[in-house]
């Protein structure tokens, strides 16, 4: 590997994030600091740790950082629950796919940084 950006789970959580941003412009505007703020948040943090882990010298500290990636995405997975609840989402089976599909591939990382 020779960068972050070469993983495919890098690109993947890149491209879910330019979706989350683009789901939640159609929020309520009295939500900008609350659940639209706190989805894009999480949606940003799930790239963010994937290339910071990278970024250190050891497989154990990538590992850590996967799993902070793996928080992130299920935070990211509960707002989008929450939202299809409060009917500012439908549900998105596209998006729940994408979801599972990075996680899939986060787990696998993590397994072959133990092997």
């Amino acid at each position: 590997m020779k960068s972050h950006q070469d993983l495919t789970v890098y690109q993947k959580s890149i491209d879910l994030v330019v979706i989350t941003y683009q789901i939640t412009k159609s929020f309520p505007p009295e939500e900008k600091f609350g659940i639209t703020s706190q989805i894009r948040r999480s949606a940003v943090s799930i790239p963010s740790n994937i290339a910071e882990g990278a970024a250190r010298q050891s497989k154990k500290d990538f590992s850590r950082f996967l799993y902070i990636s793996l928080g992130s995405l299920a935070e990211l997975e509960t707002q989008l629950e929450i939202s299809v609840r409060l009917e500012y989402l439908k549900k998105d089976n596209l998006l729940n796919e994408e979801i599972i599909y990075i996680r899939r591939m986060l787990l696998k990382l993590i397994k072959n940084l133990k092997e």
